[in-house]
């Protein structure tokens, strides 16, 4: 549970939310998104505070953000494309064969182009995450939530969905939060830090600040030695 959370994300920066397994990690990216309603206090998306807002509302605000989620949470009846075309369909006015266009370079990004006609259950999880990541900029967002983004890969699939992240910043410009426990990949993709515990963020910083860190519950925390293999 969130209690008291006072957290500023910066511009084309990607914020690294750590903390324990139930600390509210992925309970912090719903509140933004609003599928979960904070008891009190605001929620600013670009100076607008969307804490109240309905459902039609909040959707413009929605529709630029894009979300990773940790089970990739792809649409199992529909194939690649469907999945790629359906918030487009949803969303825009833009015509078939730009649609079309869309899918094949946004799949192209992300080095899944040619899989438009396989349904999610051919795809192995490293292949599922690239085409959720695909998904989810789709619409061209501002921002990019990844919650969990390299849990259950092996360490080479990992790698490369760190780097996607990284070349999703850079090439489209976005500001991301990363939500993790998993410490290497955390320092690989993150350019600011947020430790979360007991529902309050204890250290807020950059990775330089982190590692030096005396706070003994984050000193703890990050103890395993792969933090400081960063280059």
């Amino acid at each position: 549970m969130l209690n008291g959370l006072d957290l500023d994300i910066p511009d084309r920066e990607t914020l690294v939310v750590m903390g324990k397994s139930g600390c509210g990690k992925s309970v912090l990216l719903k509140i933004i998104l609003r599928l979960i309603f904070p008891d009190e206090g605001g929620i600013f998306i670009d100076g607008v505070d969307t804490s109240l807002f309905d459902e039609k509302q909040i959707m413009p605000f929605r529709k630029n953000i894009g979300m990773l989620f940790q089970g990739a949470a792809l649409f199992d009846s529909m194939t690649v494309w469907e999945n790629l075309a359906f918030p487009l369909y949803e969303h825009t006015e833009i015509s078939a064969e730009e649609i079309d266009d869309k899918i094949g370079r946004t799949l192209d990004f992300v080095s899944m182009d040619g899989t438009q006609a396989k349904f999610p259950s051919e795809l192995s999880g490293g292949m599922k995450k690239r085409v959720a990541l695909a998904r989810a900029l789709i619409l061209t967002p501002d921002y990019v939530f990844f919650d969990e983004p390299t849990t259950g890969l092996d360490p080479v699939t990992s790698r490369l969905i760190n780097q996607l992240v990284i070349k999703t910043r850079e090439e489209y410009g976005v500001t991301s939060i990363v939500v993790t426990h998993d410490l290497a990949s955390a320092a690989t993709v993150g350019t600011t830090f947020a430790f979360l515990h007991s529902g309050k963020i204890r250290f807020y910083g950059s990775y330089k600040e982190l590692i030096s860190s005396e706070d003994i519950v984050l000193k703890e925390f990050i103890k395993d030695a792969s933090w400081r293999d960063r280059q």
